[in-house]
């Protein structure tokens, strides 16, 4: 799972603003759910269970924001 979340973490700023875009950042709540579990923080999973399943619609202008002022996605781990 290491590897997944480096991989998205060496993405071009580019590619990971086309997967902020709307109908893609589900890509991103499933990074956060295996940055999570990597991690082994259950609140984090939880949140990110959460996320995945209620709020895509409203986190990909937080995820679009967040990349391109720091280059990362918003998360709590």
């Amino acid at each position: 799972m290491n590897s997944i979340v480096k991989s998205f973490d060496s993405l071009p700023k580019i590619v990971k603003i086309i997967f902020a875009l709307p109908f893609l950042d589900i890509i991103w709540a499933i990074y956060r759910l295996i940055r999570s579990i990597s991690k082994s923080n259950v609140l984090a999973i939880l949140l990110s269970i959460v996320m995945l399943v209620l709020c895509p619609a409203i986190f990909w202008i937080v995820d679009l924001i967040t990349i391109i002022v720091s280059d990362k996605v918003l998360w709590i781990v």
